[in-house]
């Protein structure tokens, strides 16, 4: 199994993010004020430079649809 870091997870998040914007039609401040929260964060986000809370996943997994999954081994 490789284990994947913490920045590269990060990065992997963020990509998704920026694909999940897109696909609807959302700009970085109106997904920023879906989820309450400023334009700055989400541009951290999506350049994989925001540490997330597994709050945060849920209410982006949720506006955008992303199918996020979290497998704890």
């Amino acid at each position: 199994m490789v284990k994947t870091s913490a920045v590269a997870l990060q990065r992997e998040i963020g990509s998704a993010v920026v694909a999940g914007r897109k696909r609807n039609g959302l700009t970085q401040q109106g997904l920023a004020r879906k989820l309450g929260t400023r334009q700055a964060n989400i541009s951290r986000i999506e350049r994989g430079l925001q540490n997330l809370s597994l709050e945060l996943l849920v209410r982006l997994d949720k506006v955008l649809g992303l199918g996020l999954r979290v497998e704890v081994k």
